[in-house]
């Protein structure tokens, strides 16, 4: 495995104050499971394993530092959206299959809100509810056609705001409707992951940061080679998502797409009022291509999306990107013109795991002694922590109602060796935003 490069730091990452890292492995360790990568998913399926059995003995290994991915990177929504939402997903798994997975996602929601109550963690966790704004007539039809189709799938708490409910609760000018749905948790991701990683080590799990898999064999037993020791373990769980391409056995089933976002200095109150948005809701608009913000505690407006980069050979030196971040800023002051002057102060991006057919996956690799969960597709927040308890339902080998999950077991369509696998990412990409632009192409953007 390569070094992973340097990251722009997050305002969660930036703003979360001293951290400590725990000390690389040294020598060698034996354990019952190894839990590889140290974000959400892979801090909760050591935690969850040891919940589970607390005799086990429980290693994860992080090549950066807790929350060095996504984890720390993210929109900070814990949402029920997969894949590219109520309207494409549907058509690419089925009916059935997507009411399975939209209820697997609603439990998702509250089960990472039960967590943070449960466990009185300090994360700035609020629970507002979703918008999905229209900024176009074609928009409207398509999110309006959204809520019909959820309604129908027996999903009636989503619902079509008008545009005076819409802009009651978030006053842009752009906007021209919404859709309402209310499973949203938004929360500081770095301050949730980190909170994790002590819960899991306060149950005896061996964390070690700043430790990369550099070489893994297998036989009757894992062998795990890192810079200053090895593990050997009888069971493995990769848990990886942007970064399983690193990894020669799971080497096809995902690559790396880079998302970027920004974040204003704190708003006054007078900044605010024009604005409203006194639910602090958490809000997408209709692309495909979505572009998603929120307030913070402090009042910083957070915003995300639009540009996804791609990268040849699933390079990961792209957590930066100068045009997209100069997108950011001008549909910010597109929709919130009256916050022209406001001062940009966090600018940064990183990967997220996307699946050929643009929906999640778990399962085994080989046989039942190794596991994987990938291609969240950029809503990871929720899903990871239930996916967390697929993963030790398959480790530990017993039977549960979360085995029946939609994302589990499926074949999953590789992805092509270069250079095919950068054409085909780039006519997906390609597609997706000439449909976005068919959308737009009346806006002005003035």
């Amino acid at each position: 495995m390569k070094p992973l490069p340097d990251s722009p730091l997050s305002l969660w990452l930036d703003t979360y104050g001293p951290y400590t890292p725990n000390p690389s492995l040294q020598g060698n360790r034996k354990v019952d499971i190894a839990v590889i990568g140290g974000g959400f998913t892979g801090v909760m399926t050591a935690y969850f394993l040891k919940v589970a059995e607390p005799s086990l003995q429980v290693a994860l290994l992080e090549a950066k530092t807790i929350g060095y991915g996504a984890s720390g990177r993210n929109g900070s929504f814990a949402m029920t959206v997969v894949g590219l939402g109520f309207d494409v997903t549907p058509v690419l798994i089925g009916k059935r299959r997507f009411q399975v997975a939209h209820r697997y996602m609603m439990r998702a929601v509250d089960e990472v809100d039960r967590l943070i109550l449960s466990e009185k963690i300090d994360c700035d966790r609020i629970r507002p509810g979703f918008l999905r704004m229209a900024t176009t007539k074609g928009y409207i039809k398509r999110l309006k056609h959204q809520v019909e189709r959820m309604n129908t799938f027996g999903f009636e708490d989503v619902y079509w705001l008008d545009p005076d409910e819409a802009r009651q609760r978030v006053n842009s000018p752009r906007y021209l409707g919404g859709m309402w749905e209310p499973r949203l948790v938004l929360v500081n991701p770095a301050k949730l992951v980190r909170a994790e990683r002590n819960l899991a080590e306060c149950l005896g799990v061996e964390i070690f940061e700043n430790t990369p898999a550099l070489e893994i064999s297998s036989g009757a037993e894992y062998k795990i080679k890192t810079p200053g020791g090895q593990i050997t373990c009888h069971k493995l769980a990769f848990a990886t998502n942007a970064y399983t391409h690193l990894f020669p056995a799971l080497k096809s089933k995902q690559i790396p797409a880079f998302t970027y976002m920004i974040a204003t200095e704190p708003l006054t109150s007078q900044q605010l009022e024009p604005i409203g948005w006194q639910g602090r809701e958490g809000i997408e608009d209709a692309r495909n291509l979505i572009h998603y913000y929120r307030i913070t505690p402090d009042n910083r407006l957070v915003i995300g999306g639009g540009p996804v980069g791609l990268t040849y050979a699933n390079n990961l030196d792209a957590d930066s990107s100068q045009s997209a971040w100069q997108h950011l800023e001008q549909h910010f002051h597109w929709l919130f013109p009256s916050l022209k002057a406001v001062r940009i102060t966090h600018r940064w991006g990183g990967p997220f795991s996307v699946t050929a057919d643009l929906t999640p996956a778990m399962g085994y690799v080989g046989d039942k002694s190794a596991v994987y969960s990938l291609g969240c597709i950029g809503h990871g927040v929720s899903a990871s922590h239930l996916n967390a308890q697929v993963l030790r339902d398959l480790l530990l080998e017993r039977q549960s109602d979360l085995l029946e999950c939609p994302f589990l077991n499926r074949r999953v369509i590789p992805w092509p060796p270069e250079p095919l696998r950068m054409g085909v990412a780039l006519a997906l990409r390609g597609y997706l935003q000439f449909e976005d632009w068919v959308y737009e192409r009346k806006i002005a953007r003035t």
